[in-house]
């Protein structure tokens, strides 16, 4: 687990709310309060598609919503010209990339062991900060897949043009 500290708020809120930079995320959950607090649940709900598309979309996304799916929602609900008193946002990677991450960090997990790789984008009203974090369903000391996230993060900040320290 890692924390960053981001150096360029205006720019970073540019990223996340107006470009396709984190639109391969998937939800898994938001807040943001303003005039009032709203919370997103990023779980799809099967019911509400065809089942085709429902299966489709539990199957790719893991039973959750992409980014860009809900970028445009979590934007009308930040804009104005008050500044959010604060925010969480909890993304996921999606599993196609858990596993190319496992892959190419030579790790020895099953990508079933993973439950999960998230980033944690959390605005107080003053600095925003993301901490990366991991679930496994398996219990182990070993901390390399942590390390292989934070290193696959750090190179998404940099080749993406996110300005970052560490905490």
């Amino acid at each position: 687990m890692q924390s960053y500290q981001i150096q360029d708020l205006k720019d970073f809120m540019k990223k996340l709310l107006l470009t396709e930079t984190f639109d391969a995320f998937l939800l898994s959950e938001a807040s943001v309060t303003t005039y009032a607090a709203f919370h997103l649940d990023g779980s799809i709900h099967p019911d509400y598609f065809s089942t085709d598309e429902a299966e489709t979309l539990t199957t790719e996304q893991c039973g959750y919503v992409l980014w860009k799916r809900v970028r445009p929602l979590f934007f009308e609900l930040m804009k104005g010209k008050n500044t959010p008193l604060s925010f969480q946002i909890v993304f996921r990677l999606a599993q196609y990339n858990v596993e190319s991450l496992l892959r190419q960090s030579g790790l020895s997990y099953r990508p079933e062991d993973v439950d999960g790789l998230f980033l944690t984008l959390r605005y107080d009203g003053t600095q925003l900060s993301c901490i990366s974090g991991s679930s496994l369903r398996i219990f182990t000391l070993d901390h390399s897949l942590d390390h292989a996230w934070d290193a696959m993060l750090e190179k998404f900040f940099h080749k993406k043009e996110i300005v970052v320290s560490t905490r």
